[in-house]
């Protein structure tokens, strides 16, 4: 496994969230996409929810990174206690995705079946049995908006 990071889910103020965070703890805001640049992968949003954060990355100094999104009320997301982080898992490889995803969703609840998306060769969503939301993810050769 490469990588495991938070992803904290907001409604609507990730970046400003996230440019406190990088004052606060000293880190650099890597990325940031919206709604807007994933074209025609995104179903029909209205104009402000075009503009929210789809992902923001920020870095911190001891090179750990944490990660973020806008709910999207018009997407059927809903922001509660419970569901206001997830933790995303890179993996090394497809297979180790796939080992590490079926293990996580076992007894769990599947949120987004495994599938090649914009950002990543591999991906995928969970609820393990505990309550706790996954990612997971191989992103391979894939380059977002490349």
């Amino acid at each position: 496994m490469k990588t495991l990071t938070p992803y904290l889910n907001f409604p609507g103020t990730t970046e400003e969230a996230f440019n406190f965070y990088a004052a606060a703890l000293g880190g650099t805001i890597l990325d940031i996409a919206r709604f807007r640049d994933f074209g025609d992968e995104m179903p029909q949003l209205s104009p402000e929810d075009l503009d929210k954060v789809a992902n923001m990355a920020l870095s911190l100094p001891n090179g750990s990174m944490m990660m973020g999104t806008d709910f999207v009320a018009s997407l059927g997301q809903a922001l509660e206690p419970g569901n206001d982080f997830s933790l995303h898992v890179e993996a090394d490889s497809v297979e180790e995705a796939q080992q590490i995803f079926g293990a996580l969703a076992e007894g769990g609840t599947v949120n987004m079946e495994p599938a090649g998306t914009s950002w990543a060769q591999w991906f995928a969503g969970c609820t393990d049995k505990f309550g706790v939301e996954w990612m997971v993810s191989f992103t391979g050769a894939v380059v977002f908006g490349g």
